[in-house]
């Protein structure tokens, strides 16, 4: 009992995170799981199961919200649910051990990268609603993203979301929202591959039932939360998760990091509370100026 217990707080916690802003359940449910005992392929199913229905009420709250990008969804989702089925269904044949490492630090210096460009100066782009990528852009990144996350129990946030704030053309709250509601196409192709190539084996329905039932408690207030960040806040938010987040995962495969973990991670959390930081300070001056009488905003209100 006390174990369903924390699984639903972390499904409550994880689809905060993720609803807000654009990843985490996948990686923080799976990792739950494999310490309760699941193997990888039944870890990363029951988590997909669960994600049926807490994707649908995200994807459901983003909208209403007036989040979501529904071309982007279309375009990233489709190629993304065509890699999810190939991963799950590949899943007990192949291993993304050798490759987490690489995507570990690629996702690292795209983290570092969103983190100082939110943080310090802004694209101008980045108040845009609609996202000017085509296909080209949109197809090869979906369907990495879609295999990524079927193969690892999660990572079509850490792969989408990154690429999409690291090109800076779009508004974060609708990369966010967008991601959110095209992973609803990637999980149920994940779950359909899991069906055909595990059926039920090795799944606790009670573990799919308590993070389902807690992700769609959280589902709501991480869509309005994302609704009324500060763009720049966002961003330099996304930009620390990102990076501590793949910290952990090269941990497993580096010696030097793993030696390290404890000034890395502190390091890394006081750089990520001063981008922060520096991202809200922005956000309150470029109010200010706005209100200013002297403002062209201001004096465009007035006349």
């Amino acid at each position: 009992m006390n174990k369903l217990l924390v699984l639903g707080l972390v499904g409550f916690a994880a689809q905060l995170v993720d609803g807000a802003l654009g990843m985490g359940y996948g990686a923080t449910s799976s990792s739950l799981l494999l310490l309760a005992g699941l193997t990888p392929a039944a870890a990363s199913a029951s988590v997909h199961f669960a994600e049926l229905g807490t994707n649908l009420v995200s994807g459901a709250s983003h909208w209403r919200l007036g989040n979501v990008d529904w071309p982007l969804v279309w375009r990233l989702g489709v190629p993304g649910a065509v890699g999810a089925f190939a991963g799950a269904t590949l899943l007990s044949e192949l291993s993304t051990e050798a490759a987490a490492p690489v995507m570990a630090v690629l996702l690292i210096a795209l983290g570092v990268f969103i983190l100082t460009r939110f943080a310090v100066r802004p694209p101008r782009a980045v108040h845009a609603h609609r996202s000017p990528h085509g296909n080209r852009f949109l197809a090869p990144l979906g369907l990495v993203g879609g295999f990524v996350d079927a193969t690892g129990g999660g990572g079509w946030g850490p792969v989408s979301t990154t690429a999409l704030l690291s090109a800076g053309r779009t508004k974060p709250r609708h990369v966010v929202g967008s991601v959110d509601t095209s992973e609803f196409l990637v999980t149920v192709s994940a779950s359909l591959g899991f069906l055909i190539g595990l059926g039920t084996s090795g799944i606790t329905w009670a573990y799919v039932g308590v993070l389902l039932l807690g992700g769609l408690i959280a589902a709501p207030f991480a869509a309005w939360l994302v609704s009324k960040l500060p763009a720049a806040v966002l961003g330099s938010a996304v930009g620390g998760l990102i990076v501590i987040t793949n910290l952990r995962t090269l941990g497993k495969s580096s010696d030097f990091v793993a030696a390290h973990s404890t000034a890395l991670y502190v390091g890394v959390s006081l750089a990520w509370i001063a981008f922060v930081a520096l991202s809200v300070r922005a956000h309150r001056a470029s109010l200010v100026g706005r209100l200013s009488p002297e403002s062209p905003v201001s004096a465009s209100q007035a006349s």
